[in-house]
């Protein structure tokens, strides 16, 4: 993990470690994707396509959720690809490479992401995930950002 203290606040990125991750897959040069998902077939993991390597496999999803740390944008996508680790196919593996792809496309910037979630008593009353509209100059700036989208969504 990359992590640099500049005027604006602290900076952590993962963009280092995605490229390698990228060259070691062979998908350096690979067409870059809008969403780490296809939206057509989210559910679409059930198959009887042959099976895939899955130790490479498994290896892999290790790594994409390392990157959830920085990148909680696929967490949804590499969740639905760690269901499978026990019997992974060829759906499975493409699945994988289209979360790489996203990680090729996607811009890398200093702005932090704003994520909570709204609990009454123990039920779960609302979520959220989005990337602030403006850079924060510290990590204090940040969460002081999501208390008060907090606030006012349980207004």
């Amino acid at each position: 993990m990359e992590v640099a203290r500049t005027k604006h606040g602290i900076y952590m990125s993962q963009r280092k470690y995605t490229l390698d991750l990228l060259q070691e897959i062979g998908m350096l040069g690979c067409k870059e994707a809008n969403t780490p998902i296809e939206p057509t077939n989210q559910n679409n993991f059930e198959d009887d396509s042959p099976p895939s390597d899955k130790t490479r496999y498994q290896s892999l999803v290790g790594k994409l959720i390392y990157l959830t740390h920085t990148r909680p944008d696929i967490g949804f996508a590499v969740s639905m690809a760690s269901r499978h680790m026990s019997n992974p196919t060829d759906v499975h593996e493409k699945a994988m490479r289209r979360i790489l792809q996203y990680l090729k496309g996607c811009a890398f910037d200093r702005k932090s992401t704003t994520g909570y979630c709204t609990f009454v008593w123990e039920n779960l009353v609302t979520w959220r995930s989005k990337k602030q509209s403006m850079v924060a100059r510290s990590s204090a700036e940040a969460e002081l950002r999501v208390m008060a989208h907090d606030i006012c969504e349980g207004i």
